[in-house]
């Protein structure tokens, strides 16, 4: 009595749940062979596949609860039970010899899986030639026409190697390897199918029969090999389907009553095929197929697919052949990927070295590396570059343009990182669309842990026509939502925009190595100017000291002097002419504005030495405050205040009050003339800092000389025309540097100027005598 087994419980698979379709437990197995799940330490059978009566005269149900030594005959039972107690099954199917049930030969497999002892008896049919004690024969020519260095198997390669003068490139040894297993397989079509980054697969080589497709060069999509698929290739490295349309042989009972699941069959060689993939090689044209993994380091990374226009018996020992021939592919595809990959690595390691020599040799790394424009470009196979920093932009090939390249870095900022990568920037950054045609490939390296400072380098939008073996969208059943494999596999052409060539990882290791090259040199000259401004922060002390002094001590005499210069000219004012009143108000003058030098200078001094008193300060009061006190001096002018909302930020309120009443003082004095005098105070906030300008609209100046204005005592104009000592800018910047800022300024001749200075949003750390 044959008894019907109850289908697995499983979900319909549709386009929702494709890629989980569980096809390790089927519930049934290919019927050229049969299977048993054996409960130890009894070696009882608990389950087995329904097609024992042909060659055992017994039914699957009547050997339920039987002890497995009735199946086997005494030269392959003891074989078995030696494999149990040497320890040596595991996993992976193990060949223990082969047993005559009948007038049929079998090969006997075992391995262990689920706790379960699972042996199959696959037929075994003589293929030529094939036999485990000529195996090494049938593969020996194969593997040495693989090899890439000449050994003693030249004796035994014969034309092969004398069609290879040199040693063959990659694509060259997967034209052979297909060649190779097509010879010894005897099969119709014989494809090298290699995976991508997304797992869609690529045909890199292909030896045929004259009257099949041809497949080489196109590409198919992920979802025809789906996830659990590819999980099960990396399992069991060989999967053989003999005829598409033969009926499988369902394994009883179901569930399992040990495991109360599904049999697991992941490394089961007799597996049932799942539904889908069956209707998917029927709608190929296919009759059978086989498919070997090619596994790099632990992955899977291609498969030798093959393919046969009816059913198609290959033996264990071809299967085995094949298997083995694939290890080798893989070993030798990897092998000349390394060598290439150190090669790449080589050349690329002697041009940073170049940079670097170049780098260390100048005071300005940014400068030296702009300088050294075509290496720099190599080094990473771009197209342009940008050097970027706070205080300047240097672009150099093909580059987008400043403002782009701003927009960027900030996403850059965003990234957090110190090395970021993208073939496809316009994905990730929307503004990138209007310039793929320079910057579609963004690799990018951040210079500095403070500021931002990054190289960018470039590759344009690259337009690709992608060759697919059909539509690669699945056609759904339209209602039932039931997914079906495609029906079509000729040429279907995609055209693929937004996308630059990726970034290998020999460019992206270089351009890591530039960043720690670029962050030695920089440490180095860090502590080198740490170094020197020990030495000057002593002199610098020295040097406020004395001027502390020396300004302090010469405020007495200048008063003495103003004070008997008004004497004299009291005393003797009958007496003196005209010429020695003019004679006595020049020395008063003088005096008077050298005393107002002293006082600049001490003030100056102790803006240096006093300590700073950190606290919270509304910029906007504090500006407001300066223009009302500045009322006196607007009297009878025009004047138009364009005062912005202003943050909150954290400093000395004393220092930056100097500061707020020196821009704006300025921007008085200098637009004095102006009908009407228009002052704008504005604020920017950056990712670290907040930027604070105060523009006019005065006589403005020449910015060749944007140097001298923040140097203490340098003036750009007459003191005729503007009266000031030429002290409040220096003092200005002095003050924000202690707050950790940057100062600049802007001006055109005659049209005004505009004075900045930013503040960081980190709050300072406390020095002694500080308060909140």
């Amino acid at each position: 009595m044959t008894v019907e087994p109850t289908p697995p419980a499983n979900p319909p698979v549709d386009i929702s749940n494709c890629d989980q379709e569980p096809i390790h437990i089927p519930g049934f197995i290919q019927p050229h062979g049969m299977l048993f799940a054996v409960r130890e330490p009894e070696l009882l059978i608990v389950q087995a596949s329904d097609n024992t009566l042909a060659h055992l005269g017994r039914n699957a149900s009547e050997l339920l609860g039987a002890p497995f030594s009735s199946v086997l005959d005494a030269t392959c039972w003891q074989p078995l039970l030696s494999a149990i107690e040497g320890g040596q099954i595991g996993a992976q199917p193990l060949h223990v010899g082969s047993v005559t049930l009948g007038e049929d030969r079998f090969h006997v497999l075992v391995h262990r899986h689920d706790g379960l002892l699972l042996v199959e008896l696959e037929r075994a049919v003589s293929q030529g030639a094939a036999s485990f004690q000529n195996l090494y024969a049938l593969v020996g020519g194969a593997l040495a026409r693989l090899e890439i260095a000449p050994t003693a198997a030249y004796a035994l390669v014969g034309g092969a190697l004398a069609r290879l003068e040199i040693a063959p490139t990659a694509a060259e040894l997967c034209h052979l390897a297909a060649s190779e297993v097509r010879e010894l397989a005897g099969l119709d079509k014989v494809m090298i199918y290699l995976f991508d980054e997304t797992w869609n697969g690529l045909v890199v080589a292909e030896d045929k029969a004259p009257d099949m497709d041809a497949y080489l060069g196109l590409r198919f999509p992920a979802s025809d090999i789906p996830r659990q698929a590819r999980d099960l290739y990396l399992r069991n490295k060989v999967r053989l389907i003999c005829d598409v349309h033969s009926t499988p042989v369902p394994i009883i009972p179901t569930p399992n009553p040990v495991t109360n699941r599904s049999l697991d069959l992941s490394y089961s060689a007799l597996r049932s095929v799942s539904p889908i993939h069956i209707e998917y090689l029927q709608n190929m044209g296919v009759g059978a197929s086989m498919s070997v993994s090619i596994v790099r380091d632990g992955k899977l990374a291609g498969l030798i697919a093959c393919h046969h226009r009816g059913p198609k018996f290959l033996s264990y020992e071809v299967r085995t052949a094949c298997e083995f021939l694939g290890q080798v592919l893989a070993l030798q595809l990897d092998a000349r990927e390394k060598a290439a990959e150190r090669d790449e690595r080589l050349g690329r390691a002697e041009q940073n070295a170049q940079l670097l020599e170049h780098m260390a040799r100048a005071d300005d790394f940014v400068q030296a590396l702009a300088a050294r424009e075509l290496e720099l470009l190599e080094l990473v196979g771009a197209a342009g570059v940008a050097l970027y920093s706070e205080e300047k932009c240097v672009l150099r090939g093909q580059t987008p343009s400043e403002s782009e390249v701003k927009s960027i870095v900030e996403w850059l900022e965003a990234q957090g990182r110190e090395v970021t990568a993208t073939d496809a920037l316009p994905l990730e950054l929307a503004r990138a669309e209007s310039f793929a045609d320079k910057a579609c490939g963004v690799l990018a390296i951040s210079t500095s842990e403070v500021h931002r400072n990054f190289i960018i380098w470039f590759r344009p939008e690259v337009v690709q026509t992608v060759n697919w073996a059909g539509n690669p969208h699945k056609p759904v059943e339209v209602g039932t939502g039931r997914l079906h494999p495609r029906q079509s596999f000729e040429i279907w052409k995609e055209v693929v925009r937004a996308r630059a060539p990726a970034w290998q990882t020999s460019e992206i290791e270089a351009a890591s190595a530039l960043r720690a090259a670029i962050v030695g040199i920089v440490l180095r000259q860090a502590e080198e100017r740490a170094q020197l401004s020990t030495q000057l922060l002593r002199s610098n002390q020295e040097l406020e000291a004395f001027s502390y002094s020396v300004s302090h001590d010469l405020r007495a005499p200048f008063r003495h002097i103003i004070g008997f210069a008004k004497m004299l000219e009291k005393r003797a004012e009958s007496s003196l002419d005209d010429t020695s009143r003019r004679y006595l108000g020049t020395i008063t003058e003088s005096a008077h504005y050298a005393g107002t030098l002293v006082d600049n200078l001490l003030a100056f001094s102790r803006m240096g030495r006093s300590e700073m008193r950190l606290g919270t300060i509304d910029m906007a009061q504090l500006f407001e405050e300066m223009r009302v006190g500045l009322g006196a001096e607007c009297a009878g002018r025009s004047v138009e205040w364009r005062i912005e909302p202003l943050p909150t930020v954290r400093g000395d309120l004393a220092m930056l009050r100097l500061v707020a009443q020196n821009l704006l003082s300025n921007a008085l004095k200098y637009s004095r003339g102006r009908e009407p005098a228009i002052i704008e105070v504005r604020c920017q906030e950056e990712a670290r800092e907040w930027v604070f300008t105060v523009s006019d609209n005065g006589v403005g100046f020449d910015m060749n000389y944007v140097d001298k204005l923040f140097g203490v005592f340098q003036r750009l104009h007459r003191a005729e025309e503007f009266e000031g000592t030429g002290i409040g800018l220096a003092n200005t910047r002095r003050i924000v540097a202690r707050h950790g800022g940057r100062t600049w300024a802007q001006g055109v001749v005659g049209q005004g100027a505009t004075f900045g200075f930013s503040l960081p949003k980190t709050p300072l750390q406390k020095q002694s005598g500080e308060t909140s």
